[in-house]
């Protein structure tokens, strides 16, 4: 691992043995982009991948030379107007009207480790051996702003981290309008644009499509990173495959709106950018003022889609989350929501409590309806005190009597949000994001708590904090239920309405460091109706997060297949719930169930009580199963092996980090007939083990991973009578153990 700058050809190579980034100081002092990929060999100079040439119509740098414009120059960090006409990194409004700007090298640093980011997540080292930081100062002499870009190289992962510091300290204000965490110029536009995409209960589902010429982008405006497009995209060569081939993924640690944007220039050169939204988006920076970009990770594979999942699941498991959890298997719990919405009394959780208990369930978890005057949705989000009508004894009460059964205890919170009939709204309605003179749009009776304000997130704390103190709480499932609108904040003036969504997110990652930092030992799960604010910000302070309100086993394969492009399946909250599906009242097997949720987190979301013996049976032993294997299914090597998207089987698998354990899980959407034999290859096994496959015999790893693992069921040929029936919705889970 290093970073090495040389004098003579003013050029930066980031290096770690995996990976190789050349940044080169142009002729005019600004930074230029050479290359991102595979490592390469040092040399003192790479100036021969500074292409330039004569273009007819290009705007040129010097009054006598025709040959070096930013038009066509790749560029590290790049701005608007004074040549370069593509989409730029940062834009800077100045008192006169301007927004021409120019960045030019001042100055560099390399340190050992990586430092934090104020106020933000990011990833981070727990030795200066881990990683290497280069800072770049850029610099605008005429308005006095400063620019440091950070580099951090990690010695384990071909990973390179990225943000942007602008630091004005010129004698008159600027608003920022535009300030991105990424932007890299690639030679070339031979690429597929990979997305994950979806809405309401199906996030993150897989679009692919060729660059072509123009911007090609994904977005959030909402206020959230959205169920509806996640901060995070990869660019492949069309012949990459899960297993072969080169991609680079692009990842934003941030929860708020974001832009995630490719642009193909007439010359072929790609533009990635990646970082705060624009639109709807204006900081004004005083002199003496600074501001920082949230952190973008930009990962290298040469081992197909794969091999780039698994650096980002590497990394973000171990060097994003934090704290506590972040290397413990998860417990396996109960939710109550499915199984009684609002309708419960103490009487009733505790006989759904007990029956989970029997069957080894670790975790109860008492969601919605606990607080305030909290009936339906209509009312008492804000009140977060329990309501003595439902909870005479409270959440202590019920705590201590869950914590008796053996049990741990779960609670769930909105924390973000506030309805009009509560106390709150009542003594606060200032604190509600909204427009004045405007009406207020609400999304599920909810309205938004403006978390800019930091008597806001102050009283949420108290609220919160109070609780925690006085009940045995475990884990906190924390629910954030509708998008932002009429966004305006009563505590900002007219010129910094641009900031509201910022701020509310800032205001966010205060109340959870605050409160993971009070209460280290409890288990955060995020959630926002499901998916709607997966991203890795929130993943730095909830190591788990609720995949999807969809529980659907059929829809969750897509879902979280999807996921595992980017996140770890340690982050993947992930239950069994009752048939018919509440979303897609579909009915499938139990089995096939527990066969998807046992790649996530793990639990259950319905009432025990209402199912057979036989079915009780098949819980305990899926609950003993997860208890065994949670180690290597959470924090093994996962492996993509067959798409949902691509057809009516799907596959993928976990390892365990000697190569001796493997769970290949293994689906079949619709049932055949007279179908063919069929055998899925393997990925990740030590070739020179032998396996035992869970009674179906011994194979060595080579073939497993070359030849195959054989698949085939009953829908091969005709069934007969000793033989399992096949069915729709079916699936096997193979235990694979070294000999």
């Amino acid at each position: 691992m290093s970073i090495i700058f040389e004098q003579a050809s003013k050029t930066f190579h980031l290096t770690n043995g995996k990976i190789s980034y050349l940044i080169k100081i142009l002729p005019n002092g600004q930074l230029g982009q050479l290359y991102f990929g595979k490592a390469i060999r040092h040399q003192e100079r790479f100036d021969h991948l500074l292409e330039m040439t004569t273009r007819s119509m290009t705007a040129c740098v010097y009054e006598d030379d025709d040959l070096f414009s930013l038009e066509h120059v790749k560029q590290e960090y790049p701005s608007y107007g004074t040549g370069d006409f593509r989409h730029p990194a940062v834009r800077l409004l100045q008192q006169n009207g301007s927004a021409i700007t120019n960045f030019v090298y001042e100055s560099h640093t390399v340190t050992a480790g990586k430092p934090a980011l104020a106020g933000l997540p990011a990833t981070y080292c727990e030795a200066d051996s881990e990683a290497e930081t280069l800072c770049i100062v850029l610099r605008d002499a005429l308005i006095g702003v400063r620019i440091e870009l950070l580099y951090t190289v990690f010695a384990d992962h071909a990973a390179i981290a990225r943000s942007a510091r602008l630091v004005n300290e010129g004698d008159a204000a600027v608003t920022i309008d535009t300030a991105m965490s990424l932007s890299l110029d690639l030679p070339d536009c031979e690429y597929e644009w990979v997305q994950l995409s979806g809405a309401w209960s199906r996030e993150r589902h897989i679009h692919t499509r060729k660059l072509v010429p123009g911007v090609q982008s994904v977005e959030s405006a909402r206020g959230n990173s959205s169920h509806n497009h996640n901060p995070f995209v990869a660019l492949k060569r069309c012949e990459t495959t899960e297993t072969l081939g080169e991609a680079l993924g692009f990842s934003l640690i941030y929860s708020g709106n974001f832009l995630a944007q490719a642009e193909v220039d007439t010359w072929g050169v790609t533009r990635m950018t990646m970082g705060i939204n624009p639109f709807a988006f204006a900081w004004k920076l005083e002199p003496g003022e600074a501001f920082q970009t949230p952190e973008a990770v930009v990962v290298y594979s040469d081992c197909g889609l794969n091999g780039m999942s698994q650096t980002f699941h590497r990394l973000y498991q171990k060097r994003l989350a934090r704290g506590y959890w972040r290397d413990r298997p998860r417990p396996i719990l109960l939710n109550n929501w499915e199984a009684t919405y609002f309708d419960f009394t103490v009487e009733k959780l505790l006989n759904i409590a007990k029956t989970a208990r029997d069957q080894g369930v670790e975790l109860f978890v008492l969601d919605d309806g606990w607080f305030g005057a909290r009936t339906s949705d209509k009312a008492g989000l804000g009140d977060w005190v329990p309501n003595p009508a439902r909870l005479p004894d409270g959440i202590g009460g019920l705590s201590e009597q869950i914590e008796a059964l053996g049990m741990k205890f779960g609670l769930w919170f909105e924390p973000e949000m506030v309805n009009k009939d509560s106390d709150l709204y009542r003594a606060h309605p200032e604190w509600v994001i909204c427009t004045p003179g405007r009406s207020m749009t609400h999304g599920r009776h909810e309205y938004v708590l403006d978390f800019g304000r930091r008597e806001v997130v102050d009283f949420i704390f108290e609220s919160m904090a109070k609780l925690l103190r006085e009940a045995k709480i475990s884990y906190i499932k924390w629910d954030m239920n509708r998008c932002i609108t009429e966004a305006f904040s009563g505590a900002l003036p007219a010129d910094r309405q641009g900031e509201v969504f910022h701020r509310y997110i800032l205001g966010v990652y205060d109340l959870y460091d605050r409160l993971t930092t009070t209460f280290p030992e409890v288990l955060f799960e995020s959630c926002a109706s499901g998916g709607g604010r997966f991203d890795p910000g929130i993943l730095y302070y909830a190591p788990q997060g609720w995949a999807s309100d969809d529980s659907d086993a059929v829809e969750r394969l897509k879902i979280q297949y999807g996921t595992t492009m980017c996140y770890p399946v340690s982050s993947i909250g992930a239950h069994v719930s009752i048939v018919p599906n509440h979303q897609v009242y579909r009915i499938t097997p139990l089995e096939t169930r527990a066969n998807v949720a046992c790649f996530g987190t793990f639990g259950y979301e319905l009432d025990l009580n209402r199912l057979t013996e036989e079915e009780l049976a098949m819980v305990r032993e899926q609950v003993a199963f997860m208890k065994e294997y949670r180690g290597v299914l959470q924090f093994g090597t996962f492996y993509r092996l067959l798409s949902p998207f691509d057809g009516n089987y799907v596959a993928w698998m976990a390892v365990s980090e000697d190569k001796k354990t493997a769970i290949v899980g293994w689906y079949k959407i619709l049932n055949e007939v007279n179908s063919f034999f069929r055998r899925v290859k393997l990925c990740g096994l030590d070739p020179a083990l032998r396996y035992r496959v869970d009674g179906a015999g011994v194979y060595a790893g080579d073939e497993l991973m070359n030849v195959g693992l054989l698949t085939t069921d009953s829908s091969a040929g005709e069934c007969r009578g000793d033989q399992k029936p096949s069915r729709d919705f079916d699936s096997r889970l193979f235990i694979l153990k070294a000999e």
